[in-house]
C-alpha cells in the first residue's frame, strides 16, 4: 500500500527573488530576499501549515538553487521524494516588482526550458497519485511535453476518485502557439477542456476562466466549468471576492477580507492550500470560501509567498476580527 497523503501537488517550482524595497522599479532595487516559489509548490506549503500531509511532484535543475528548493521543502515539512534533478536545464528564477496595492509585475526566467516541464510519465508514482486524498495540478503543466502527457496520465490514474483540483493557472508567456492553429493539440483551450474532464474542482480568476471556458462573467464561467465536468467551480474575482458554485446547486458568493496589501502574489496559493484543507475537512462551501479568503488575505499582507503561509490560529484570528491585522509570520496571537 502506498503512503497516504492528504495533498499531492504537481507542477511548477522555482526560486523567487523578491525586492526588499517596495515601490521601487526592479532596475533600482539593491536588495532581494530568496524564497521557495512556484504556485503548486506554495499550495503544498500552505496545506502543510494547516496541518495536512503533503508532497510535490516536480523537477529542478541539478544546481545549487535546486538543492536550496529541496532543502526548503523539507524545512516546511513537504515531502520532496518526487522532486528530482534535470541535468539539461537550470532551476528557474522569478523576479517581481512590488507596487502595492495591486501592481506586482512578474519576470520569469525559465529558458531554454524549465525542469518542471520535464516530468515524464514513466517516473510518476501513480499509486501514490491515485491514493492521495487531494491531487492538485495546474494549467502550466499542460503547456509543453512531456509534462502535458504526464499530467493527463496522473489525472487518468485518479479516475475522478477523491478530490482532483485543476488550478487553471493561465500564464500566456509559457505557451508557444505561434505555429499552431486553434483546436490542435497545443491549443490552450483544447488542453484545458481535456483536463477539465478529469477534475472534480476547478479554481481560477476571470482571465483563467475565460481561457478555459470562453466565459468571463463569473456565474456564466462557473456554469461552464461545471458543464465541462467538475463538481465545484471556484471563480476568484479579486477585490470583489470569490464565487463558488457546486453542481448540486449550492452557491457561495463571498466578499474579500479587508487587508492592507503588501504583496498580492502569494494570496492565491494560500487560498489554494486552505481550499484543500476545507474540502478535506468536509466543511460547507461558504465556510471553505471564507476560510480560504482569509488565508489569502493574510499572505497578501506579507512580503513573501511560501514562508508567509498562515497557521490555523492566524486564519481563525483574521476571521474573528473580520480583517487582517499586521503580525509577523508565526507570531503568537
Amino acid at each position: 500500500m502506498p503512503e497516504l497523503y492528504d495533498v499531492i501537488t504537481m507542477g511548477r517550482i522555482g526560486v523567487d527573488l523578491y525586492p526588499l524595497q517596495t515601490g521601487v522599479p526592479l532596475a533600482r532595487v539593491e536588495t532581494f530576499g530568496k524564497f521557495l516559489g512556484g504556485s503548486p509548490t506554495n499550495v503544498a506549503v500552505a496545506a502543510t501549515r494547516l496541518g495536512r500531509r503533503t508532497a510535490v511532484v516536480t523537477r529542478t535543475g541539478r544546481d545549487a538553487f535546486g538543492e536550496y528548493l529541496r532543502q526548503q521543502l523539507r524545512e516546511f515539512g513537504v515531502d520532496d521524494r518526487w522532486v528530482t534533478p534535470v541535468d539539461a536545464y537550470p532551476t528557474p528564477v522569478t523576479f517581481c516588482e512590488i507596487f502595492p496595492p495591486d501592481d506586482f509585475p512578474l519576470y520569469f526566467y525559465r529558458q531554454p526550458k524549465a525542469p518542471d516541464l520535464e516530468i515524464h510519465e514513466s517516473e510518476l508514482d501513480l499509486d501514490a497519485v491515485r491514493s492521495a486524498r487531494v491531487f492538485w495540478m495546474t494549467g502550466t503543466g499542460l503547456c509543453a511535453e512531456p509534462s502535458h502527457t504526464s499530467t493527463l496520465a496522473a489525472l487518468r490514474a485518479r479516475g475522478r476518485s477523491g478530490i482532483t483540483v485543476f488550478d487553471l493557472d493561465w500564464r500566456p508567456m509559457f505557451w508557444d502557439t505561434t505555429e499552431e492553429m486553434p483546436g490542435t493539440a497545443s491549443d490552450p483551450a483544447a488542453r484545458y477542456r481535456e483536463a477539465l474532464a478529469h477534475a472534480t474542482v476547478a479554481v481560477g480568476n476571470l482571465d483563467e476562466c475565460e481561457i478555459a471556458t470562453g466565459e468571463r462573467e463569473p456565474y456564466a464561467a462557473a456554469r461552464a466549468l461545471i458543464a465541462a465536468g467538475v463538481e465545484l467551480a471556484v471563480v476568484k474575482q479579486g477585490p470583489k471576492g470569490v464565487l463558488a458554485v457546486h453542481r448540486d446547486g449550492t452557491v457561495a458568493d463571498v466578499p474579500p477580507l479587508p487587508v492592507e496589501v503588501v504583496n498580492g502574489l502569494g494570496a492565491g496559493d494560500a487560498f489554494g492550500g486552505a481550499l484543500c484543507h476545507g474540502l478535506l475537512a468536509g466543511w460547507e462551501t461558504e465556510r471553505i470560501m471564507r476560510y480560504a479568503n482569509a488565508a489569502g488575505a493574510i499572505v497578501a499582507s506579507r512580503l513573501a509567498c511560501s514562508s508567509a503561509m498562515p497557521f490555523p490560529y492566524e486564519v481563525e484570528a483574521a476571521l474573528t476580527e473580520g480583517a487582517v491585522t499586521s503580525r509577523p509570520t508565526g507570531a503568537t496571537p
